[in-house]
């Protein structure tokens, strides 16, 4: 089952657009082999953020056993890695080093892993009031699918990089292997298999939780250039601070200043202003940046990094409603929502 295709970008070098349509080959055998099975969900293109950092996986399997990662890389020429693992490619005769696929598809299961543990409690269902044994019991595979076109010199390439290396019309073919899937009844009768299974509702779970994690790279720029317009409008007419006071908020001349909770950790909060349609609109406390900045959620909460100094923000406010401090920031998708628990307000956060 399909359930988020590939994220079309806009771009224009060359070796984005053979990227693309290197995930977008990859993605095409998916669907054909796994569009009508319930046991295998698909996940192309999912970037997504946990403690601090953030990973983009290109196709993602989540199946009844576990999890496989797949790599996607467009790769015109031959390809090669020696015994150190370091991988080396061939482009219009020339050969170049290149990032090593493998460690970086190992990056991102980790922080996948990391994810999925700390949120077990809300993914998985409970058997007879077992406690669920979580997530690493599972099967965990990773592999790189690269272009149909490209020479793999596989006599000097280490073997347990070539068991992980596919060209993309050989991929499905692999996954079926891996994933060893069989009818409930074989699978009841067969005691050599003991491998832990997630039953229809854990998937399904699992495969919710990870859609309502992943960031759209198009509906943050829309959303940042959205933020640049509201806050243009909110901020005009404002006079100048004398400088003895460049730490008070940035007061509109149509809304009031909505200063922040104190947190009880040592994380400064966001600066909060409220636009016409009264959301609150957060920037960075360091350094004021207003929009280049990424969300993300630690163990204290979300908050936001910015781009340009690279320090971190809380998003948590005081309510703008009552001005109650006893607050908390929810999720869902790419919408963030301040929620007061004393007076019952609810307002999304642009972010």
């Amino acid at each position: 089952m399909i359930l988020k295709t590939k994220s079309l970008q806009t771009t224009s070098s060359p070796q984005a657009i053979a990227g693309q349509k290197q995930e977008q080959d990859v993605a095409f055998f998916l669907r054909r082999a796994f569009k009508d099975n319930p046991e295998v969900l698909v996940i192309n293109d999912l970037k997504f953020s946990f403690n601090d950092e953030t990973a983009q996986i290109d196709h993602l399997i989540v199946y009844t056993y576990g999890f496989v990662l797949i790599e996607s890389k467009s790769i015109k020429g031959h390809v090669k890695v020696n015994n150190q693992g370091e991988w080396t490619r061939s482009y219009n005769s020339q050969w170049a080093g290149m990032p090593s696929p493998i460690k970086q598809v190992e990056l991102q299961q980790a922080l996948l892993k990391e994810m999925l543990k700390h949120h077990k409690s809300e993914i998985l269902s409970k058997f007879l009031g077992i406690k669920q044994q979580g997530f690493n019991g599972r099967c965990w595979h990773y592999l790189c699918a690269v272009s149909s076109n490209a020479v793999i010199d596989r006599k000097t390439m280490p073997k347990e990089i070539s068991d992980k290396l596919f060209k993309t019309e050989f991929l499905v073919d692999e996954l079926k292997r891996i994933m060893d899937l069989k009818h409930k009844i074989i699978r009841l009768m067969n005691v050599a298999d003991t491998r832990p299974d997630f039953n229809q509702q854990e998937l399904d779970s699992i495969g919710q939780f990870l859609i309502s994690q992943h960031i759209d790279s198009n509906i943050q720029q829309a959303n940042h250039a959205q933020v640049e317009r509201k806050q243009t409008q909110a901020i005009s007419g404002i006079p100048q601070l004398e400088p003895k006071l460049e730490q008070q908020e940035l007061k509109p001349a149509s809304a009031p200043t909505y200063h922040l909770a104190q947190s009880n950790t040592a994380m400064p909060q966001a600066v909060a202003r409220l636009a016409p349609e009264q959301h609150p609109i957060l920037s960075c406390k360091h350094c004021g940046e207003p929009t280049q900045y990424t969300p993300m959620y630690g163990k204290f909460g979300y908050y936001i990094n910015c781009n340009q100094c690279s320090k971190n923000t809380a998003m948590k406010q005081a309510c703008p409603h009552c001005m109650s401090r006893n607050t908390k920031v929810t999720k869902r998708k790419e919408t963030y929502t301040l929620n007061c628990v004393d007076c019952g307000f609810e307002k999304r956060i642009i972010i």
